[in-house]
């Protein structure tokens, strides 16, 4: 007991959200320090103090200290507890922002969550709920997470108003299966949603076709769903984007996404979202760039049996969340490269042995 009483120590806001996760699931009380210290608006912003309040409504008994210039915070975790959530999100940044930590520690609360987010539901900073309902929740099922794992989209909400609302429901595990994943395989078919809000819902129509122009090239098994939004269920904001993804025969995925610009057509919207696509495939590697720090995560808390997976170039968010994980749970990666001929960049094989975390916050009932 005496190592959790450990406080880790980090410095800046650049890598918080992944920290904090790290902490909860480790025990582990964190401080990080000089958070934009020398900005013209020191300390934390409003989204990173709405996180740390969902954080705080997640879990039972989690212990979070604000300096008074807000550029230092010490958390001290509780259980993760579950159960129904609430949560407006400022409009400074979208949804995904928040789903994407609670998505790592959901599967192993003590209650089953029901998560309600309110806000922007897509913008150019972060996954949106498109996203992360056609790509991340698939991963979470590599690992053993699937009966009753949901994504909602009640009202889609665009910048820079939102009025957008979501419903995240996932189950409990006990524990978390390893991940063998190393095969590519090739291209099968290429998926994705068109939506649009508060404008002419011939943009969606426009933003598909434009991106079939691109993609049918390479492939016949294309089907593009237009999502259409009106009245109440259409937020505050006018706005459109494209979300698309790409599967392998072997169940890799890739995916890619572009929103509504001022002064950008519905058309280049599109193209910009399809070009992407096939920059991300080609990078190669069974996992994209967006989720590689989830897929890691979820390895090192396999069971207690080396999980490997084939990545392409890791990105600088990857490299420090390597780091991060050695310091909380003297974890280290095995990184191999592997011979490829159709990826444009280095593919990598990411291998470690699971620490065989097992869910004691679940409750038996």
């Amino acid at each position: 007991m005496a190592q959790s009483t450990a406080v880790l120590h980090f410095s800046g806001h650049q890598w918080l959200r992944n920290r904090l996760v790290l902490s909860i699931i480790s025990g582990k009380p964190v401080k990080v320090d000089k958070i934009r210290p020398d900005d013209k608006n020191p300390g934390l912003r409003d989204y990173e103090v709405s996180l740390l309040r969902l954080l705080e409504r997640i879990t039972n008994g989690t212990i979070i200290e604000i300096s008074v210039t807000g550029t230092a915070i010490l958390l001290k975790p509780g259980v993760i507890a579950g159960g129904p959530v609430l949560h407006d999100c400022p409009t400074s940044r979208s949804i995904g922002y928040f789903l994407e930590p609670v998505i790592m520690l959901a599967p192993f609360s003590k209650k089953p969550l029901q998560l309600t987010l309110r806000g922007i539901t897509s913008d150019d900073q972060d996954l949106s709920v498109d996203l992360i309902r056609t790509v991340t929740l698939p991963h979470l099922q590599l690992f053993g997470v699937s009966d009753g794992l949901e994504l909602r989209i009640k009202k889609r909400g665009s910048p820079p108003l939102g009025g957008g609302e979501v419903q995240f429901l996932c189950p409990v595990v006990k524990q978390v299966k390893t991940l063998n994943f190393v095969e590519r395989g090739k291209v099968k078919r290429i998926r994705g949603i068109s939506h649009a809000v508060r404008v002419n819902p011939q943009f969606s129509n426009r933003m598909i076709e434009a991106s079939r122009s691109v993609l049918n090239r390479y492939i016949p098994d294309i089907y593009l769903y237009s999502d259409v939004y009106k009245g109440e269920d259409s937020g505050k904001s006018p706005g459109y984007g494209l979300s698309i993804l790409a599967e392998s025969t072997t169940g890799a995925m890739h995916c890619a996404e572009a929103l509504s610009q001022p002064g950008v057509a519905p058309e280049d919207t599109a193209l910009l979202a399809s070009r992407a696509l096939l920059a991300e495939v080609r990078r190669g590697g069974c996992i994209d760039r967006q989720h590689q720090v989830f897929v890691l995560l979820m390895m090192v808390l396999g069971s207690e049996d080396v999980g490997r997976c084939l990545m392409g170039e890791p990105t600088p968010r990857t490299i420090q969340f390597l780091r991060d994980v050695q310091t909380c749970f003297g974890t280290t990666f095995k990184v191999t490269p592997v011979e490829s001929d159709d990826a444009s960049g280095p593919e990598l094989i990411f291998a470690c042995l699971g620490i065989g975390y097992v869910n004691a916050n679940r409750s038996l009932a």
